[in-house]
């Protein structure tokens, strides 16, 4: 599968330093390699808010959650290229 055929999504809180982390390594590996990412709110879904809080941020590679709390840059590039 092709890096780009992959989407990223990153769950996340507003005001949260280590969302704010994650998102600039999200940015830089998916801007990298050309592939799709978002960003959901998990304030907005209860359902999200009940799975997600105590793990935020939470990245998820193809709707599998990937990585809790930290985002391992090399860890990311690999799933998606491999």
């Amino acid at each position: 599968m092709a890096p780009q055929d992959h989407r990223i999504t990153l769950l996340g809180k507003p005001g949260c330093h280590l969302c704010d982390d994650a998102r600039t390594v999200i940015e830089r590996v998916a801007t990298e390699l050309g592939v799709p990412w978002e960003e959901r709110d998990i304030t907005a879904s209860a359902e999200d808010q009940a799975k997600y809080w105590e793990m935020i941020p939470v990245t998820l590679v193809d709707g599998v959650q990937h990585d809790f709390w930290r985002v391992d840059e090399t860890r990311l590039r690999a799933a998606l290229t491999s």
